[in-house]
């Protein structure tokens, strides 16, 4: 028996129940009573028979060919998005709470190749016309547990998906992870996403996208949508652990991408420009208004991936890249340039120290390679009388803290200077030439670790346990004081 037959044979059932339904209730009516429960039991039978009614013509769709399903689904969904959709054969219809297919285990493929594997996906329909397959309006569409892989050639995948049609029904994407490649099996990094929704705003006549992600474990949201003349896509970022927000807006008119962006980061604004092509990437930090001196350059390269970083200042402020609330520290605490695939480099050039004038010339080397994070070869003047130099450094979490270990070297330019900006008696004055030692150092707790200390390739072990533990204070004079007290007290102890 076909499923079309036991659909009208299901019916005549139905309808066969109703009556005898109102046969039987009929049968025990006499004349007086009649008019009384007519107008009791009339309502509640009509009200049943229409339910049935309305149940069996939701319950349609289950009664139709799976093959004839799967087709005509693909179908919809690469007319509506211009998706290109692979099924399995588990594709199960519910009606609650609306019309839907779900499909497990199914896959997204562009030119033949494919670009996602998709635990679970439901397919909602139309109420209208559910007599026809053919018939059926695709609705919304809602993609859980999936995972994506991108590249260089099909990375704005997700941006593509921003000029389908919306207007009959929404895209949203569940507890999902998006995988981008350097190559076929080389991962550059992935992105978790929460949920990620694709919708019409009518109002405006226009699409968005607002998607809630998470990225080397730095959760953060954002909202996409094109320009009037879809030659522009304007974005909005939200750090809210970092309490860093972002607006952009990129023009891809030609193939050379360029874009302009305002970086938002409490009170202090920046302005970048840069532009994408092919296998690169290029900016331009600055702030023309009230730092026109402050300025960063860097370029992106993908195919190696390698990135380079370069800004000069007038002035640097440590804390606002290694306080314990810095963004740098904060990022580095996530652990999330602890990737192989990562090759970086950084390097800032300043004048001076925000709030300590000893200090000046600074140049700030950074690197990642290898999943190793390091300041070696970075260099400043103290005082014109000494010039310090990081070598052998490592910056990594312990404990959830930020730690920096490495080796120190300090060539000693006019040792008299130091002996009388320290008020050493002079009877201590004794000439040194370079100093070398061990260190680590909690950015969290601001306590440094001297050891191996050595003075003019010497090691004394009475200064050693002396400038063992540096517990530096809060207040930058409790600071001054306390090192001229301690470095007075090893040079007296290296004096003999």
């Amino acid at each position: 028996m076909s499923k079309t037959n036991f659909f009208v044979k299901y019916l005549k059932n139905i309808s066969n129940l109703i009556n005898n339904l109102l046969e039987k209730n009929l049968n025990k009516l006499n004349f007086k009573n009649l008019s009384f429960l007519f107008k009791n039991n009339k309502i509640i039978l009509t009200f049943v028979a229409l339910f049935v009614i309305f149940i069996s013509y939701l319950l349609l769709p289950t009664f139709y060919n799976q093959n004839d399903i799967s087709k005509e689904l693909k179908n919809g969904l690469q007319s509506k998005f211009d998706l290109d959709f692979k099924f399995s054969q588990n594709i199960k219809y519910n009606f609650f709470p609306r019309p839907n297919f779900t499909i497990l285990d199914s896959s997204i493929f562009d030119n033949q190749t494919e670009i996602s594997k998709i635990n679970k996906l439901k397919i909602f329909i139309s109420f209208d016309n559910l007599f026809s397959i053919k018939n059926i309006k695709i609705g919304d569409l809602i993609i859980e547990n999936a995972n994506f892989n991108l590249n260089t050639k099909n990375y704005n995948f997700f941006v593509e998906l921003l000029s389908k049609n919306f207007k009959s029904g929404n895209l949203k994407i569940k507890d999902s992870n998006v995988f981008f490649r350097h190559s076929e099996s080389e991962v550059l990094f992935i992105n978790k996403i929460f949920k990620m929704k694709y919708y019409h705003e009518p109002k405006e006549f226009k699409n968005i996208i607002y998607s809630e992600n998470e990225m080397f474990n730095m959760p953060f949201s954002i909202k996409t949508f094109f320009g009037e003349d879809n030659n522009k896509i304007f974005s909005q970022f939200n750090f809210n652990l970092l309490n860093l927000k972002i607006e952009n807006e990129l023009s891809f008119e030609n193939e050379k991408k360029i874009g302009k962006s305002q970086f938002t980061l409490n009170k202090l604004k920046r302005i970048g420009e840069y532009s994408i092509e092919k296998n690169s990437f290029n900016f331009h930090l600055f702030d023309k208004i009230d730092e026109p001196n402050v300025t960063y350059k860097g370029n992106l390269n993908f195919k190696p991936f390698f990135a380079n970083i370069e800004g000069n200042l007038d002035e640097i402020n440590l804390n606002h890249l290694f306080g314990s609330n810095a963004i740098i520290a904060q990022l580095l605490k996530t652990e999330i340039f602890n990737n192989k695939n990562i090759d970086f480099k950084l390097k800032l050039n300043a004048v001076n120290v925000y709030n300590n004038s000893n200090f000046k010339n600074i140049n700030l080397n950074s690197k990642i390679q290898e999943g190793l994070v390091d300041t070696d070869n970075t260099k400043f003047e103290w005082r014109d009388v000494a010039d310090f130099e990081l070598l052998e450094s490592l910056i990594f979490v312990r404990d959830g803290e930020l730690v920096l270990d490495g080796k120190i070297k300090i060539n000693v330019n006019d040792f008299n200077k130091i002996y009388k900006f320290l008020l050493t008696p002079k009877n201590y004055r004794n000439e040194i030439k370079q100093v070398d030692f061990n260190f680590t150092y909690n950015f969290d707790q601001k306590i440094a670790e001297l050891k191996d200390i050595k003075i003019d390739k010497k090691i004394n072990q009475n200064v050693n346990k002396i400038l063992n533990n540096v517990i530096l204070k809060k207040d930058d004079l409790q600071n001054k004081i306390y090192f001229k007290n301690l470095l007075n007290e090893a040079i007296k102890s290296y004096s003999g």
